[in-house]
């Protein structure tokens, strides 16, 4: 029938059950199984109550950020995961001895004593391996700023046109140059206000602006107008 529910005693009680001999909800790796069944919790399970649930709780959140990118369907809720039967209705340790006796005979989760088929868990670590190595070679998203930067030139003789396209020559890597604007500021003088995005770890601003500011004929100054990150 699969976990009723995940807040009550009795849900945990189950949840800790079905993870005191699995890493996962289901298989050997994470899944969307596991994305369900931590969703469906309200907060992590006590470590003290529940070690193996909270255990796989915290292993879980460190997967937070690729959630979405887990294996398996996203649609089903966990209440389609865990045992097919029990009769776990408290927490083991308040649990009477006839009610101990009668799990030990239904042996729904298997005992800890068993030995584990060989090739069952050289597979099992085959797959942790490939999956821990496939997540370290993933590259993560340079981090990257959205930058409005003012141009202001000499005076009103000052050719714009010039000025940007001397801009615009400028190549850094990391560096993208975006729509422009002419800003009036006054007395018939406008200012270049252009965009750009740059990645964080590539480009400085203060050394775009400087190499701006070398072209001393149009150029007077250059101020960062806004900066968002993205």
């Amino acid at each position: 029938m699969g976990f009723t529910d995940l807040l009550s005693d009795t849900g945990l009680t189950m949840l800790n059950s079905w993870l005191t001999t699995r890493s996962y909800i289901t298989g050997y790796g994470p899944s969307q199984a596991d994305v369900a069944s931590f969703k469906g919790l309200k907060e992590a399970p006590s470590a003290a109550k529940y070690p193996h649930a909270y255990r796989w709780y915290k292993h879980m959140s460190s997967y937070q950020s690729e959630f979405s990118s887990l294996p398996g369907d996203p649609s089903k809720a966990y209440t389609t995961y865990g045992p097919e039967a029990t009769s776990v209705t408290m927490n083991p340790k308040d649990a009477p001895k006839a009610a101990e006796e009668e799990e030990e005979d239904e042996d729904l989760f298997g005992s800890d004593d068993e030995e584990e088929d060989p090739e069952v868990v050289k597979q099992r670590e085959a797959n942790l391996a490939a999956y821990k190595q496939k997540k370290a070679g993933k590259a993560k998203p340079a981090a990257k700023s959205l930058v409005t930067l003012d141009v202001k030139p000499w005076d009103d003789e000052t050719d714009m046109k010039e000025l940007e396209a001397n801009m615009r020559t400028i190549e850094m890597d990391g560096l993208t140059w975006g729509a422009s604007k002419l800003v009036p500021v006054g007395f018939g003088i406008k200012k270049l206000q252009v965009n750009l995005v740059v990645e964080d770890e590539k480009v400085s601003v203060d050394d775009l602006q400087a190499k701006i500011e070398e072209d001393e004929d149009h150029v007077q100054s250059t101020d960062v107008a806004a900066m968002q990150k993205l």
